[in-house]
């Protein structure tokens, strides 16, 4: 489902977001890695980052997969902005459920992409989430265009302020 009635980006075009909903199963988490590489490519981002985003999509839903609570259906909202592309996915899962950081598959995702993040959640907390208490386990993630950085976007309406990197 896609959700155009966001908010103007920044650089004033509308942001844009779509939302996906897949069982957890391995034939089903593809989808999400090919929806993953469209966007990117359409998006103009270059080949390497494209298979960069291909695989940090995939690891994240296979991670996420491992922890959802029986056979919960995984949600990844894709959210375009001027920097590119942000990345929520998520499952049910029961209270007090981690996101596991410890394995090579969370040092691959975090290599792939520009900024990952996991934690425990509710359904109160997560793009198209259904707004109870019920339990979630997330994955955020960021992938920037390159040049687009948000330390590199510091000070680009005209101001004096910058960042070191």
């Amino acid at each position: 489902m896609a959700d155009t009635r966001g908010a103007l980006a920044q650089d004033g075009r509308r942001a844009e977001r779509l939302e996906l909903r897949v069982p957890t199963t391995p034939t089903q988490l593809p989808a999400v890695r090919a929806m993953a590489g469209d966007l990117a490519i359409r998006m103009d981002y270059d080949l390497d980052s494209v298979e960069d985003l291909r695989l940090a999509v995939d690891e994240a839903c296979a991670t996420l997969a491992a922890i959802a609570l029986g056979d919960a259906p995984l949600t990844v909202v894709f959210g375009t902005t001027r920097a590119g592309l942000h990345i929520d996915a998520w499952v049910p899962t029961a209270p007090g459920t981690e996101v596991p950081r410890d394995g090579f598959g969370w040092a691959v995702l975090a290599t792939l992409a520009d900024n990952v993040d996991g934690r425990p959640a509710t359904q109160r907390d997560v793009p198209a989430g259904d707004g109870t208490d019920s339990a979630v386990a997330v994955i955020s993630m960021d992938k920037y265009l390159p040049g687009h950085r948000p330390e590199q976007l510091v000070g680009s309406a005209g101001s004096d302020l910058s960042v070191a990197p």
